[in-house]
């Protein structure tokens, strides 16, 4: 998976942030913070990045995200159901109008026959709006996953935007 990929859909969501006045933020777990990463990896992101969560342990969902302990309980820490709390925790805890979560299991080991290795979890949320969620199973090793993970994040907020203009 090419860097030059991320970079180019980073780019593309910095001139649709900029160009809609919107400030974007991430709430990560599983990419551990690549996603905010690669965005800030473009200049200019100062301008339409406003922050980034990285919880990686579900006390860190529940403290700094809200997300309930019930939730995580209930359907795990790799679901949409988390994940759609990740994105609306990350509105409210932020001064951003958009937001991704991204919860997962990017491996070698963590997977079970119901969420196997490379299970990822994702919400996509504006201020005012109900998340959109999404689960996919990816392919690859620790680092694939979490790469294809940061485009498929990357890919939702672009949609999003693009929704909207």
């Amino acid at each position: 998976m090419s860097e030059s990929l991320l970079n180019e859909m980073s780019e593309h969501l910095g001139r649709l942030l900029k160009e809609s006045e919107l400030f974007v933020v991430t709430a990560e777990s599983c990419t551990a913070g690549g996603l905010a990463e690669v965005i800030t990896r473009t200049p200019g992101s100062s301008g339409w990045f406003e922050r980034g969560f990285v919880t990686y342990s579900n006390a860190a969902k529940q403290e700094m995200l809200q997300v309930s302990s019930g939730s995580l309980a209930d359907y795990g820490a790799v679901s949409e159901e988390v994940a759609a709390e990740m994105a609306s925790g990350a509105l409210v805890a932020s001064h951003g109008q958009l937001s991704v979560a991204v919860t997962g299991i990017a491996g070698p080991d963590g997977g079970t026959e119901e969420k196997p290795v490379g299970t990822v979890c994702f919400a996509w949320q504006g201020d005012g709006e109900s998340a959109r969620t999404a689960r996919v199973v990816f392919e690859g090793d620790r680092y694939q996953v979490r790469q294809q993970a940061c485009l498929m994040a990357l890919q939702g907020l672009i949609d999003m935007l693009e929704r909207q203009l």
